[in-house]
């Protein structure tokens, strides 16, 4: 048995499991390199303060790591989405993801560039705009995700996406860590999976070591979805989207006291806690990740754990038939 979908195909990978294109400097050149070289899809996040030297500089990266397909994702409601995509398809990458925002702009010159186009969504309405727009690619993004993410939970979201945009086909995020998880989305109509906070206990992911070890020290019940660092910093999302980090003093004092927050507009920076005065955003499924791995023994692994999972619970459950 191997682990492998229509999505494989269409990407050029061997396994349907892509690394999450954290922006920020979280998913750069190294981990997106990892997780390609491993049979996955790694993807850099493309949008930093670094802006297009930073860009260009990790999808060099790449290239001298790996002969293998990788993308590229964007935050894509900021300005300079369309730029970024540029520098993108310039450099020869062949996979586009963009999120938070209508794809209708870019999804043109991202074809002509040859790419395959990913839109993450996270209402069905989203997935159809997407669908419309003509992208190549959905991915059904849960509220369990970690960061930036919707109100909706990805078990009824994933196969209500893969009706409406049928037949496209459907990356499933949020919630998702080891091989039940995987096979528990490809059983939703999921062609693969998208991961982020298990790449994040990485020594290839590009956050603090500190941001790490809250990672692996987190239970299920210590995240919060809030809007209270983005209040905080003036940073603009879309209605319906806010950031799932881990609880920490800052949350404790703001977390519903969003009203009092505008008016002060303090900077989150500003608490003297040190790593824990920042967001550090992760999913639900922290309490999942408990060891730092390399991202490549991850892909492995989470590739041996499905085909398991597939293999030996369908034997279990369906005896006699």
């Amino acid at each position: 048995m191997t682990l492998h979908t229509r999505l494989g195909d269409l990407l050029g990978v061997a396994h349907p499991i892509l690394n999450a294109p954290m922006g920020g400097g979280d998913a750069p050149g190294v981990l997106a390199a990892a997780v390609s070289e491993a049979g996955g899809l790694g993807m850099i996040g493309g949008t930093t303060a670094g802006g297009a030297d930073w860009l260009r500089d990790q999808i060099g990266v790449v290239q001298a790591a790996t002969s293998k397909p990788f993308g590229v994702g964007f935050v894509s409601h900021l300005a300079g989405a369309a730029g970024l995509m540029a520098v993108a398809l310039d450099a020869g990458v062949r996979v586009i993801a963009h999120s938070f925002s209508d794809p209708t702009p870019f999804v043109a010159d991202a074809h002509r560039g040859g790419a395959v186009v990913i839109c993450q969504v996270r209402t069905l309405d989203d997935a159809k705009r997407a669908a419309d727009a003509g992208v190549d690619v959905v991915t059904a993004q849960g509220t369990e995700a970690g960061g930036h993410t919707g109100e909706v939970s990805t078990l009824p979201l994933v196969p209500a996406v893969v009706d409406a945009v049928h037949p496209l086909p459907v990356i499933a995020a949020g919630g998702i860590a080891d091989g039940r998880g995987i096979a528990a989305a490809l059983m939703l109509g999921a062609e693969g999976v998208w991961l982020g906070t298990r790449f994040l206990a990485t020594p290839e992911a590009g956050v603090p070591v500190g941001y790490k070890e809250q990672v692996l020290g987190a239970g299920p019940g210590d995240t919060v979805l809030t809007e209270v660092f983005d209040l905080a910093a003036g940073i603009p999302w879309p209605a319906g989207v806010r950031g799932r980090s881990i609880r920490n003093p800052f949350t404790d004092r703001w977390h519903g006291e969003e009203a009092a927050l505008r008016a002060e507009r303090r900077d989150s920076r500003s608490v003297d806690d040190g790593i824990a005065a920042n967001p550090l955003y992760a999913g639900e499924v922290s309490g999942l990740v408990t060891e730092l791995e390399p991202a490549g023994q991850i892909v492995g692994r989470l590739v041996a754990e499905t085909e398991a999972v597939l293999r030996e619970r369908t034997a279990a459950i369906l005896r006699g038939v």
